[in-house]
């Protein structure tokens, strides 16, 4: 079973598809749909072992492949003939697969802080937030560890992190609180990065417009990726986010706008 949330009308002339990073979950967004329901039908994924989706019997199954047929078929039984698609991270990443297949459903793509080359050694950091799974015995500490590890993220009031602590944690039978994703999402992410990731040929299918939202910071994102983004593949705007990095966490009014804006300009 795969976990949405659903804000606004279901008769809305629009409809945001909204997909998360890789240990992150479809809260992620509550802020960004509390701003865009009153226009689009605002739906967000919890990707399977993640959340209050379920989780995989076999690690080996958290792949792209899985990923991209989960949202497809969301698609469908949603009856979505075309969605405007927000992701972060990962969640770009699953976009932009689909954004390339003909056909494809997202009519406009705005990836938060990804793209078509990625560097290993980022790679490897945002994995190791997976590598050893860790309890607390309080919401509080949970909040420290988020605020920790998230850092990134770029400077939020408390009442933000609070709130990714309330959506990002299960509780065991002794009371200990653990984050919400499967530990053993790290088997598949760990094993599969060894080098930089090039996905130059999936960008250059892609038709639909995109915005670039980059962090001024991010380690993800080169600033040398991004001028061969706009020099190839679809017609891309670019707007960086200072003092963050990845990702900026659209949870806050000036980067809602941005995302609000384009979408509205680019109907």
């Amino acid at each position: 079973m795969v976990s949405v949330l659903d804000w606004g009308s279901e008769t809305a002339p629009r409809t945001a598809l909204c997909v998360h990073g890789l240990t992150r979950n479809a809260h992620d967004f509550d802020r960004l749909a509390e701003h865009l329901a009153d226009e689009w039908r605002v739906i967000a994924v919890d990707i399977v072992g993640r959340g209050k989706s379920d989780w995989l019997e076999d690690p080996a199954g958290y792949t792209y492949r899985q990923y991209i047929a989960d949202m497809l078929r969301i698609v469908d039984r949603l009856h979505l003939k075309e969605v405007d698609w927000i992701g972060t991270s990962m969640g770009g990443i699953i976009g932009m697969m689909i954004a390339a297949q003909p056909d494809s459903p997202i009519r406009r793509l705005v990836l938060n802080d990804v793209g078509p080359h990625l560097t290993v050694a980022a790679l490897r950091r945002i994995a190791s937030y997976l590598g050893t799974p860790q309890s607390f015995a309080s919401p509080d500490e949970l909040k420290a560890h988020l605020k920790e590890i998230y850092s990134t993220f770029g400077m939020l009031p408390d009442s933000e992190w609070q709130e990714m602590a309330q959506y990002g944690h299960r509780r065991d039978a002794e009371g200990r609180y653990w984050l919400s994703h499967d530990p053993k999402i790290a088997q598949a992410a760990l094993s599969s990065i060894d080098r930089d990731i090039e996905m130059w040929d999936t960008w250059d299918k892609i038709r639909c417009p995109v915005l670039l939202l980059r962090g001024e910071n991010s380690d993800l994102v080169s600033a040398k990726s991004v001028e061969q983004m706009q020099r190839r593949g679809p017609h891309t705007e670019v707007v960086e986010i200072p003092n963050v990095g990845h990702a900026p966490a659209l949870r806050t009014t000036n980067q809602i706008k941005i995302i609000r804006d384009w979408l509205k300009r680019t109907a």
